[in-house]
């Protein structure tokens, strides 16, 4: 028989040629037996993912996915009722609202850019004003008579907002843009001449 002090240290090299990578089936039997080693690990963070259900100055816009620690979103977000905790069923109506709102977009779009294939094919505006000496006009052209001459000529209304134009107080040709859409800009050429 083998002594306590025998048995202790050959379960103590035991373990070091286990943790060391040796592998006998003898030591596989006898590490059964071993303690739980236990490795330290940093502290979890304690974040929560959310979207926002309104526009915040120092966190986001709306719907916008944020993590924030979650005694933030426990003691001030929810109750002030100002965003919710992400769950795959909000995830998934996220995502369909985005889908529906490029749509949106991309049609917007396209229809401002047919209005301008519209408006630069249809040529020159004309615009008749009281005229003075040489090529002096009274007054001057505005965005809002241009906005009145295609409602007359075309029946589209178009916001006066959106047009841009030269300052006009002498007859002759002059180039208008009109900003249909933040990417789309139609040019228009008008006419202006006395009568």
């Amino acid at each position: 028989m083998t002594s306590p002090a025998a048995a202790l240290s050959w379960s103590s090299s035991s373990r070091l040629y286990s943790f060391g990578g040796c592998s006998n089936e003898a030591n596989e039997s006898s590490d059964k037996r071993l303690a739980m080693v236990v490795v330290a690990q940093k502290k979890a963070k304690k974040t929560r993912k959310i979207i926002l259900k309104e526009d915040m100055e120092d966190l986001g816009k709306k719907g916008q996915l944020l993590d924030v620690k979650a005694g933030f979103y426990r003691n001030y977000l929810l109750p002030m009722g100002k965003a919710q905790i992400v769950t795959p069923v909000l995830l998934k109506e996220m995502r369909m609202e985005e889908e529906r709102i490029e749509a949106e977009k991309k049609r917007v779009k396209e229809e401002a850019q047919q209005l301008a294939l519209m408006f630069e094919t249809v040529g020159a505006f004309k615009v008749k004003r009281k005229g003075g000496k040489g090529k002096q006009i009274f007054g001057s052209v505005t965005a809002q008579d241009l906005a009145d001459i295609i409602k007359a000529q075309l029946q589209r209304e178009v916001d006066k907002r959106i047009i841009i134009l030269p300052e006009i107080r002498e007859t002759g040709e002059y180039m208008a843009e009109l900003k249909l859409h933040p990417e789309v800009t139609a040019r228009v050429r008008l006419n202006v001449f006395a009568n």
